[in-house]
């Protein structure tokens, strides 16, 4: 239940020799013949060079880069003992064949270096030999770069709210996953996240847009994103500040490293959306607002209060049915065969809840979430707010026995099979991620929850992100963290949603309990939420961003919200519709959300876990020669990529097609063969763009110091990352 804000992520100041990228087309935009000669009988690792200044921008492409896969290498212009990039440092020879060391340069701006640098001018050269294109991740535009100064007919300023848009050239380029709309963010009206410099390409220069926005008090566009070509060389401009969270970068963040490696790099990135709904037959205990805990579970004290439990009925299992069949989206059921048996018990052998989830059981996906649902870690002492752990005589702690695990798991899959429920065998969700550690009061998991998962013959093992977030081996299983919805599991109603919400999230002063005061990361309300409007105006559009904005950077692990918040007021639904509808309003159709079951969640972390190992460890090489990718990765890695539409395994694409599409790429993971290669063979490619001369300067001063606003150097206000 804790918010913290999300903060602009800057580098640090170290020097890493790491994840990057691969090669741009070999030999594209080569100024002359001979050029482009040597370029396509070069070698071109598949590798980025990041040159960063310690802004945002350029941290946020080296963000992108290491959660796709792709390796790069960065190089802090503010340390002093940093390589000096001369051409030595970009290209040598490797078996008698020239080698570019890096398929792609990411520069702070234009020009970072001194004038009459022999840093840029060996970056020129390089560029201007091998056919490398050059990302300018936030530059002011100017001439240089092919724009006219924004002081003439054009806007120099914020930019929040705006609605950017892809060009034509845009979308059949290297945007064309997009639907069309940029939407910039603006989180908080007393603060400049983003900014921008919006102008026209120079007369006469050889200037693509990709992206545009409209020219405040004017009736044309100016560029955010675009490609120049001039001198031999190719440059994407970008004229706004952004930091890697910020969702204008996030919708853009793909084509940025698609252009500058032509779509041909290690790699790959997906947007993923799953969503849990635990404690599925079972009841919750309901938020009491006099009381201000939860009469039947731990929050209250012992005796306190009566408790008054939300359970769906048959017709909010028919609405969800509706709702999976409608939306095209599956839910993952984490189901507690238990409370069903207990409820029969209890209304004369009749559940009609359960009888409509059996009859619709093919419309969802079953988890095990233990047959009662009890706490499955240390035994509980509740005679106090907060629990603790019970202890032995000789102070050690009294964990559930490994007999109970045992029932909890096999008399859940035996009520499956009796049932009809076509349960995934080894997927399990303890209750409240129970056995596993959770501090303060359970600092290590339960010792005999890694033996009975063995037993029972579980791989994946649920688990909060928000409290135990990287994966980890317990017994045969693997952790899959699952994200928090800060939609309460004690909840069934809007009124009952935002009392809880405004107890937890406003200061004693306001009337609240004053756990935002003191809870690391956690932000207090500015006054308590109105009980009419706070929840549809305030709690679904943060919740439905976060969300969002897990699945914009590529995250896979499932959300998880509860039963009760698709009963009585259904107010789980909001949220997930904005979610969907949000994506489905930015994405073309080639670039679906990809809606996986734990399992495969759990294995594209491992194996995302194994890739980032072993380029961390300098075991991957990947290089290019002309229409050829050659990959080496130790064995049991499979070798993550994203290739043109077209590339087909083996020397000259003898072999079957490599991976799935997905905007407008392919991409996926494949096993090197028994020699440790994967050898990939690329369609042909279009001839490359042709290149102007350069174009005459427009009038002007020199540029301006580049700003960052201080909503992309500093936490902006309600744009959480739980």
């Amino acid at each position: 239940m804790k918010r913290s804000l999300r903060t602009a992520v800057l580098t640090s100041g170290v020097l890493l020799l790491g994840a990057g990228i691969p090669a741009a087309p070999a030999a594209s935009a080569v100024p002359a013949a001979e050029a482009a000669g040597a370029a396509q009988d070069a070698r071109v690792d598949l590798r980025v060079l990041v040159v960063a200044d310690g802004g945002p921008a350029t941290a946020a492409i080296a963000a992108e880069l290491a959660a796709a896969g792709t390796p790069y290498t960065l190089v802090d212009l503010g340390r002093a003992d940093r390589p000096v990039i001369d051409g030595a440092f970009l290209a040598d020879t490797v078996d008698g064949r020239p080698r570019a060391r890096f398929q792609a340069v990411v520069l702070p701006d234009d020009e970072p270096f001194p004038a009459g640098s022999a840093e840029m001018a060996a970056l020129v050269a390089y560029q201007k030999t091998y056919g490398v294109p050059q990302v300018d991740a936030y530059t002011y535009a100017r001439p240089q770069n092919g724009l006219q100064y924004p002081v003439y007919g054009g806007y120099l300023g914020p930019v929040d709210g705006v609605r950017a848009e892809v060009t034509a050239a845009g979308k059949a380029g290297p945007f064309g996953y997009l639907d069309g709309a940029v939407p910039f963010e603006d989180n908080a009206p007393d603060v400049d996240e983003s900014y921008a410099f919006l102008s026209k390409p120079v007369a006469g220069a050889d200037f693509t847009p990709y992206v545009e926005a409209p020219i405040p008090g004017r009736a044309d566009r100016g560029v955010l994103v675009g490609e120049y070509r001039h001198d031999g060389r190719r440059e994407l401009v970008v004229t706004f500040a952004y930091n890697q969270h910020q969702q204008q970068f996030r919708l853009l963040a793909r084509g940025i490293v698609d252009w500058m490696t032509g779509s041909v790099r290690l790699g790959s990135s997906r947007h993923h959306f799953a969503v849990h709904v635990d404690d599925v037959l079972a009841a919750d205990d309901r938020w009491d607002p006099v009381l201000n805990c939860t009469p039947g579970d731990v929050d209250c004290a012992p005796g306190t209060g009566t408790p008054n439990p939300i359970r769906m009925t048959a017709d909010d299992v028919a609405y969800a049915v509706d709702w999976s069949r409608r939306r095209g989206f599956t839910l993952d059921m984490a189901f507690n065969g238990g409370g069903s048996v207990e409820h029969r018990e209890e209304h004369g052998g009749a559940d009609p809840t359960a009888d409509r989830l059996v009859a619709d059981r093919t419309a969802f996906r079953w988890i095990n979430h233990t047959y009662d649902h009890p706490y499955l870690g240390c035994e509980q002492d509740v005679s106090s707010v907060p629990w603790k752990c019970a202890v032995n005589a000789d102070g050690t702690t009294k964990w559930v026995s490994r007999a109970e695990l045992d029932h909890q798991i096999a008399d859940n899959r035996r009520f499956a099979e009796q049932a009809g429920l076509p349960l995934r065998e080894g997927e399990l969700v303890t209750g409240e991620h129970s056995g596993l550690k959770l501090l303060p009061q359970q600092p290590e998991d339960n010792p005999h929850l890694a033996p009975s998962l063995t037993a029972n013959g579980i791989s994946w093992l649920g688990a909060d992100n928000s409290r135990d977030p990287d994966q980890r081996r317990v017994g045969s299983a693997l952790t899959v963290a699952r994200h928090p919805v800060n939609i309460f599991y004690n909840a069934g109603r809007v009124a009952e949603q935002v009392d809880e919400y405004n107890w937890i999230y406003t200061s004693r002063a306001q009337g609240g309990s004053g756990l935002c005061e003191t809870l690391p990361g956690t932000t207090c309300l500015d006054a308590p939420l109105d009980s009419a409007t706070g929840y549809r105006d305030y709690i679904v559009p943060l919740e439905t961003r976060t969300a969002l904005g897990h699945v914009l950077s590529g995250d896979p692990k499932p959300h998880f919200v509860h039963q009760s918040n698709l009963a009585e007021d259904r107010i789980g639904y909001p949220v997930l519709d904005g979610v969907l509808d949000a994506y489905e309003g930015l994405f073309a159709a080639d670039t679906p959300l990809v809606n996986l079951p734990m399992s495969a969640v759990g294995a594209e972390l491992r194996d995302r876990a194994a890739w980032d190992a072993a380029l961390a460890a300098g075991e991957v090489t990947a290089y290019r020669i002309g229409d050829t990718v050659t990959v080496r990765a130790p064995e049991g890695v499979p070798v993550a990529a994203t290739m043109p539409a077209g590339t087909r395994t083996g020397t000259g694409g003898q072999g079957p097609a490599f991976g799935e599409p997905y905007a407008g790429t392919v991409s996926g993971r494949t096993a090197p063969g028994q020699d440790g290669a994967l050898v990939l063979t690329l369609p042909d490619a279009p001839a490359p763009p042709a290149v102007d001369a350069p174009a005459a300067p427009a009038e002007g001063g020199p540029p301006p110091h580049t700003p960052v606003p201080a909503g992309v150097t500093r936490p902006v206000p309600f744009a959480a990352e739980r």
